[in-house]
Formats: structure tokens, C-alpha cells, sequence
């Protein structure tokens, strides 16, 4: 009894100190077996609120140590969920199961069970935990299978209670920090979380940084949503922002804001070697019209519309911040630096390119670009020389960092 009190304990000052579950449940399983429980595998069950995963398992084997399994959203994701005992427990509400692994394989229909049963195994437990109803951490489950010949005793199946819901609130507690730490970067990018959660949370606090922007717009998006079903719209919008996105993260930048059909991203910059972040925000946009290309081929080919994209790149001073209601705020970039590359994109249908820059990001680079004209900005005072790739680099193809020569 007191040795379990003492596991409990443990397990609390672990959920508050620690932000590893992967941590507690290795040391309660070195702890179970030190009490005399016959385990050979346990394991704490948890849904998710990451948009790439339904929930996730963190098991813990004599044979092979802590380890993490992911249960992904959609069709294989939801099949391999119903093949499971949690399933099973939730479908008939049950907060707890038994199953004797050592009465044949025909007694057991999930392949958790089988696999366990085949690794030597006699006696199977799992337990659900009830969270209070916010969000998705609705709650937990906790597994442990027996490998010795009788399994667990009834005591040692009764006392689960003198332990588990400490080990719930552990869990509770870390997997609330971490769905909040990780739905954050979600939705405004890993460096602005970080400034966020760092306490940067005042509206009008924030800093002025120099930054090399990419500002990427669909064209004839409005258009498309006159002829095809929103469902449809969207669909294909989420591919080509996955297409462009997916070359701004590749190389070092951070999505700020999706804006309708347009995509505004950053890569701070070094104020005494600004060409670095130039660099890459460059094979970044030449990454993205590649990608956007071939999805574009993959779509016509199966008779579907294509949706081009327009990127404008640009360097300077941005205000890098909470802006907002006092209590509606959003962390985002601002400045005549991002209005010009707005009113800059808004050149490319009139001279026919789908890529201009600036005059001061073209400067960072030699043999790249080429003048395509000087224009009148809206709202901006001075007229803008602007810049499109030179004639025998725009040929579809994207350069490699070491391909795109700058000058610091």
C-alpha cells in the first residue's frame, strides 16, 4: 500500500516538473516491476488535436523500451481505431476491460491482442480515465500486459486505482501543455508560437525586424468558385497552399497568414547579411512554381482547371507583432515593406511575369534578374524600379541554394 502512495507521489511530482510522459512511463514501469506486477508491456493511450493525427500510444516493453505509435486521420486511421480495445471499451461504454491471453487466439478479435499473445503474454487490462469535456483531451487509456503464467492478481488488478489517477493528471497536464504549445505553431508558424508563449502577448508589443517577404497569390481563384463546389474550392486551394507552403518551410521561412487565396511568409533576416535570407526566400518561390506546376499538370490531365501563382519577393523593415482588438489579436507583419510587395504583385498579370522582386532584394544578386520596369506604387510615394527573372533562368526549372549566386 504504501509503496503504491509512494508511485503516486512520484507520478505527481513528474507531471509537474517534467514535460515527458515518455519519462513517467518508463519510470512507473521499472516501479511496477520492483512491486511484484508481472508486466511485459504498458501503455498510455491519448487522442490528439494535431491536424495530422487522431491520437497517439506510448508504450513502454521489457524487450524493447519506450516507444511512441501514431494513429493518423482518414480511412486506414480510422479502421486500425475500430480494430482497437479502446474501441471496443468506448462502443459498449466501458471504463474497464480484461482479456486472458492464454485462452487461444479465437478469444481474441483485435490484432493488439494477438501480436501480445504471440510475444508471450497471458493476461491483458486496460482502463479508460475520463478528462473533463474540454477540447479533444477528453480523456486517456492505460494498458498493461502480464507475461507470467497466472497474469495479474485480482489485488494488483484493484490497486491500478491507488496509482492511475495521478498518472491521469500527469498526463493531463503535459498533454494540455503540449496541445496548446503545438495547435499554436499550427496556426501562427513555430517562431511566432515561440514569441507568443514567451509572453509576447500585448496588443502593440512586438519588435521591428528585417526580413526577406514572399508573397504568393492564386490567380483566378474568385473565378473558379463561380463554376465548382466549395467543397471542391477548398480542396484544391489546401493542395496548392500545401504545394507553396511546403517550399517556404523546406527552406527556413515561416508562414505568417493565409490571406483568402494568397500566402504571406517571412525569413528574418541578418541586418549585416541580408542576401542569406534573400537566398532562400528565392529557391523557395522557384521551389513553389515548381511544385504548383506539376500539380497544375496532375490536375488538367484528369481534367480538372489549373490555378497559377503569382510571387512577389521583397527585403526590409517589418513591424513583427500583435496587432489587433485588445482581447482579438493577431501576431502578423506589418509595414511599408509588406504594403509595397502587395502593390507590387499586383504588376504581374499587366507585364506578364509570374515572379517580380524588388529593386532591393534584385540587388543581392548578380547575373539573376533584370529590370521590367519602373512604376507608380498605390500609397506609396516614391515610383519603384521592379525586377523579374532574366529570360534563360525562367524556364520552369528551380535553382538550387548553391545555383542562386548573391552578394553579401
Amino acid at each position: 500500500m504504501n509503496e503504491l502512495r509512494s508511485l503516486a507521489a512520484w507520478i505527481i511530482d513528474k507531471g509537474i516538473c517534467s514535460s515527458s510522459i515518455e519519462e513517467i512511463l518508463l519510470g512507473s514501469s521499472k516501479r511496477l516491476v520492483a512491486l511484484g506486477y508481472p508486466v511485459m508491456r504498458l501503455s498510455i493511450l491519448m487522442p490528439s488535436l494535431d491536424p495530422t493525427q487522431r491520437g497517439f500510444s506510448i508504450s513502454w516493453s521489457s524487450s524493447t523500451g519506450v516507444s511512441t505509435e501514431i494513429t493518423t486521420h482518414g480511412t486506414a486511421g480510422q479502421e486500425s481505431f475500430e480494430r482497437s480495445p479502446v474501441f471496443y471499451l468506448l462502443s459498449n461504454e466501458l471504463q474497464f476491460a480484461r482479456w486472458k491471453l492464454s485462452e487461444g487466439a479465437d478469444k481474441h478479435p483485435y490484432p493488439i491482442l494477438s501480436e501480445l499473445r504471440e510475444q508471450g503474454a497471458t493476461d491483458y487490462v486496460l482502463k479508460l480515465i475520463s478528462f473533463p469535456g474540454e477540447a479533444v483531451l477528453v480523456g486517456m487509456g492505460f494498458s498493461m500486459a502480464a507475461d507470467g503464467p497466472q497474469g495479474f492478481s485480482q489485488k494488483q488488478i484493484d490497486d491500478l486505482d491507488m496509482f492511475l489517477p495521478a498518472l491521469g493528471l500527469a498526463c493531463y497536464r503535459i498533454a494540455a501543455t503540449r496541445t496548446a504549445t503545438e495547435m499554436l505553431a499550427v496556426y501562427t508558424g513555430p517562431r511566432t508560437s515561440g514569441r507568443i508563449l514567451s509572453g509576447q502577448t500585448a496588443r502593440g508589443e512586438g519588435t521591428a525586424i528585417y526580413a526577406a517577404i514572399l508573397l504568393a497569390d492564386l490567380k483566378n481563384f474568385s473565378a473558379l468558385s463561380e463554376v465548382y463546389g466549395a467543397n471542391r474550392i477548398v480542396a484544391w486551394l489546401n493542395e496548392h497552399f500545401e504545394a507553396i507552403g511546403g517550399a517556404v518551410e523546406a527552406n527556413g521561412g515561416e508562414i505568417l497568414k493565409f490571406m483568402g487565396d494568397s500566402v504571406l511568409s517571412i525569413f528574418p533576416a541578418d541586418l549585416d547579411m541580408p542576401a542569406n535570407a534573400c537566398k532562400k526566400a528565392f529557391v523557395a518561390a522557384q521551389m513553389a512554381h515548381t511544385a504548383n506546376d506539376n500539380l497544375n499538370r496532375r490536375r488538367l490531365a484528369a481534367g480538372g482547371p489549373e490555378l497559377l501563382v503569382d510571387v512577389v519577393l521583397h527585403v526590409g523593415e517589418i513591424f513583427y507583432g500583435n496587432v489587433g482588438s485588445p482581447r482579438r489579436l493577431d501576431f502578423t507583419a506589418i509595414g511599408k515593406a509588406v504594403n509595397e510587395a502587395a502593390r507590387i504583385e499586383r504588376l504581374c498579370d499587366a507585364v506578364g511575369r509570374r515572379l517580380l522582386v524588388s529593386e532591393s532584394f534584385a540587388n543581392h544578386f548578380e547575373d539573376v534578374f533584370e529590370k521590367v520596369g519602373t512604376f507608380t506604387l498605390r500609397g506609396i510615394a516614391a515610383a519603384a524600379d521592379v525586377y523579374g527573372i532574366m529570360p534563360h533562368l525562367a524556364d520552369g526549372r528551380s535553382l538550387s541554394a548553391s545555383e542562386a549566386d548573391v552578394e553579401s
